[in-house]
């Protein structure tokens, strides 16, 4: 995954009404209901064997490695409260929009007589839904990381640096050089 697709998932994961379980047999049992019972589908999703996972189920387990653990967190959290991610994702597509705060470098492609040069730049933004819907879109049928970015860049272009389209006619941004980019529904 990318910085983009993980912020994103971050943000889906803001939107929990309730924590995710604690305890290791708890996550176990949450992903074997998830999986409609199948002790062999949670052990290849989280590449251990069908009887490590029968084995937190009966408490003979309760503190996995730091590795085992990590998979298990986020195993759970991308499957916790579907319908919650999911309603968050309808409204920022509809209505909301969605808020991205980002410091990376922009660079760009102007008229003759303009600067072009790239630089570091910290801004926080809102989008609007039609670009929420778009990235979200992208990120459901497997967009690459750079996919996601120019969406991400061609509304920050028509937002921040346009002005809603009020100012710098032609103006081409590149979004590079990301040092960290947070979403917010």
């Amino acid at each position: 995954m990318g910085i983009l697709a993980d912020s994103l998932d971050k943000a889906e994961s803001n939107t929990f009404t309730r924590p995710i379980p604690r305890s290791a047999g708890a996550r176990m049992r949450f992903l074997v209901r998830s999986e409609k019972g199948s002790t062999r589908a949670v052990a290849r999703r989280l590449g251990v064997s069908q009887r490590t996972v029968e084995r937190y189920l009966k408490g003979q387990i309760k503190h996995p490695r730091a590795e085992l653990a990590a998979r298990l967190e986020a195993e759970v959290r991308r499957s916790w409260q579907p319908r919650v991610r999911r309603r968050a994702r309808e409204t920022a597509a509809t209505t909301g929009g969605i808020v991205i705060e980002t410091r990376a470098r922009f660079g760009f492609t102007a008229a003759p007589g303009s600067t072009d040069d790239s630089r570091l730049r910290l801004i926080t933004q809102h989008l609007p839904p039609a670009y929420a819907a778009r990235l979200f879109e992208a990120r459901t049928a497997g967009a690459t990381e750079r996919q996601l970015r120019d969406i991400a860049a061609e509304g920050l272009q028509e937002q921040y640096f346009k002005d809603h389209g009020r100012r710098a006619d032609g103006l081409q941004v590149e979004f590079t050089d990301i040092d960290y980019v947070e979403f917010d529904f």
